[in-house]
């Protein structure tokens, strides 16, 4: 176990540098930045019902959506174009090779992740008075709740990467449940004016419990008034979260095992095949 987490560090590192050097997938990451901006930019009333800026609820929620999206739609995406590549095939024949590939997926959107929730915040602060977190206990929340967050969402990311049948089908398959609960889980506006029953939908998933523990750590405590409960919840914030990271933990090595034990070299060379004659 500890050569899969050694190797896992080290591979990635190596990936965090490919990252940093391909223009083309900072940009994309960046794009939702700017985008969660403008949509910030362009609100100028209150939350219900306080005297919170819509904007702050705004870019708090947009800050768990980014958290979420990197770790249940880029993290599975990536899997799925390495495995018809042919990397898990490969990791069949390297002793912990499963393990430690997951380590390094995890550490490289771990900090993807936590980057572009850096400069969401930064920039919404020094480019239209975003909210920042409230002393000390809210810089405190801020972490937990984005560990815990990261933790609720890339085991399970990889293991819907493990399901997933390629990569032209895995963002349709994906996008639509998780655009969905970015409407539903009260990212962008308070939940309190959806009807019950998408609230109680809604907090059976994470991203409801990422934005409002964010929210806890952001806007003031006036702004609890527009909460479904009155409070902040950041019990059940927790409770919730680390339910999801043990079930995604449970659920990722064996289902990345099983698609790599599903791999060969003539599955790999009839996707090959395909793909050659598509292009």
């Amino acid at each position: 176990m500890t050569n899969s987490w050694r190797a896992g560090i080290q591979r990635g590192g190596i990936e965090l540098r490919h990252l940093t050097r391909n223009g083309k997938e900072l940009s994309g990451h960046v794009t939702n930045v700017v985008v969660a901006l403008l949509v910030a930019a362009y609100i100028s009333s209150d939350v219900p019902g306080t005297d919170t800026p819509m904007s702050h609820l705004v870019v708090a929620g947009f800050a768990a959506y980014l958290l979420f999206q990197v770790g249940l739609v880029t993290l599975p995406q990536i899997l799925v174009t390495e495995r018809e590549e042919g990397a898990l095939l490969r990791l069949r024949a390297t002793p912990g090779g499963i393990p430690a590939y997951l380590v390094a997926k995890c550490l490289l959107i771990v900090a993807v992740s936590v980057a572009m929730l850096v400069l969401l915040l930064a920039s919404a602060a020094l480019l239209a008075d975003g909210p920042v977190p409230q002393g000390p206990a809210g810089w405190l929340t801020l972490a937990w709740v984005t560990t815990l967050g990261l933790l609720a969402v890339v085991p399970l990311g990889a293991a819907i990467g493990a399901v997933l049948p390629n990569p032209r089908e895995a963002l349709a398959l994906i996008m639509l449940p998780v655009m969905g609960l970015l409407i539903t889980s009260g990212a962008v506006f308070p939940l309190t004016v959806l009807p019950v029953p998408v609230q109680q939908v809604a907090s059976v998933f994470p991203l409801k419990w990422m934005a409002q523990g964010l929210r806890s750590a952001l806007l003031p405590d006036a702004a609890r008034a527009a909460e479904p409960a009155g409070s902040w919840e950041l019990p059940m914030v927790a409770l919730v979260l680390t339910a999801w990271a043990v079930l995604g933990f449970l659920l990722a090595v064996p289902l990345l095992r099983r698609a790599a034990r599903r791999e060969s070299g003539s599955r790999l060379s009839e996707r090959n095949r395909k793909a050659a004659l598509q292009s």
